[in-house]
């Protein structure tokens, strides 16, 4: 039977297109149903680069 999971985690974000990024790390938890980018770290050196992202979402999870 199908079940709801929210999740949180951090991404670790390339330089280019963020969307299929994110889409990539939420299908590899689950079926997005909603997500969120809820902060945004910049890299240590101020640069585009690997900037890290705080994504909140609700999965369906399938077994």
């Amino acid at each position: 039977m199908p079940r709801l999971e929210t999740v949180d985690f951090w991404l670790e974000a390339a330089p280019g297109p963020l969307l299929p990024q994110v889409r990539s790390a939420l299908a590899e938890r689950g079926e997005p149903l909603r997500w969120a980018i809820t902060a945004v770290l910049p890299a240590a050196d101020g640069s585009q680069q690997r900037r890290r992202l705080r994504i909140e979402a609700v999965l369906l999870q399938i077994p």
